[in-house]
């Protein structure tokens, strides 16, 4: 291998150490190690990875190995899992027998998607909240790929589910500068009308994408659909009346 290819083994290993620190040290060392003698040996200096190379992991979740470990490997071999689920909807502690299928590395965070035998559907598990994961002998039964994919990607953001609506926003020049080379969804569509930038994209559970809008503020509308955009206005009268009150 030349210096090139080295370099970019050194640079894949920060990348899945940046992704769960701590969780592929151990298993990795050797090969890095060697890596490095390799680069000595051809005159290169291998700190100069880690010096130029950084990735900066914001709102990341803390998962620890003790977790993420037995779950990765139930995903790895088909096997049955069970564990406590501290859901944060609700706030309430359930127990959980699922078929897991897919992990899922969304926005910095880790995410099991299973077939859960509560609920007899697929659903998303957000790792940080499983406590106690437990294999089980029995083998996991396996979705189609087709339906995993539905399930995940059909409409906007980690909310996962079948796409039954579609959101028509318009942003201002300014905000369009990013947003109209940005991917928010597969399926998206853009075009720029009047000076403004408008974006169409499918979406079901409607949480993330209110969070994503009003992170904008002044600078998006949401022109369709009529209840999402009532639910945007409500959140925005609301944080204004939280600046309006005198402060105690």
């Amino acid at each position: 291998m030349n210096a090139s290819e080295l370099y970019a083994l050194l640079a894949c290993e920060q990348l899945l150490e940046t992704v769960n620190p701590g969780l592929m040290a151990p298993r990795l060392a050797p090969l890095k190690e060697r890596v490095r003698e390799l680069l000595g040996e051809s005159g290169h200096e291998a700190e100069a990875v880690s010096e130029r190379v950084r990735l900066q992991p914001i709102q990341a979740r803390d998962v620890p190995e003790s977790v993420f470990a037995p779950i990765a490997q139930a995903t790895f071999e088909s096997r049955q899992l069970s564990f406590a689920y501290r859901g944060r909807q609700r706030g309430e502690t359930t127990q959980r027998t699922v078929d897991p299928q897919r992990l899922l590395h969304y926005r910095h965070n880790w995410y099991l998607l299973a077939w859960c035998h509560a609920a007899q559907a697929l659903r998303l598990f957000s790792l940080d909240r499983i406590d106690h994961p437990q294999h089980l002998d029995q083998p996991a039964s396996g979705r189609l790929s087709e339906e995993l994919d539905a399930f995940t990607q059909s409409s906007f953001g980690i909310f996962a589910g079948p796409a039954d609506s579609r959101a028509v926003l318009r942003f201002s020049d300014r905000a369009a500068r990013w947003v109209a080379d940005e991917t928010w969804h597969p399926e998206q569509q853009g075009e720029w009308r009047g000076g403004h930038y408008h974006l169409t994209l499918p979406y079901s559970d409607p949480t993330e994408l209110m969070m994503e809008i009003l992170r904008y503020g002044a600078d998006v509308e949401v022109l369709e659909p009529w209840d999402l955009r009532e639910a945007v206005k409500c959140r925005l009268e609301s944080a204004l009346n939280a600046y309006t009150r005198k402060l105690e």
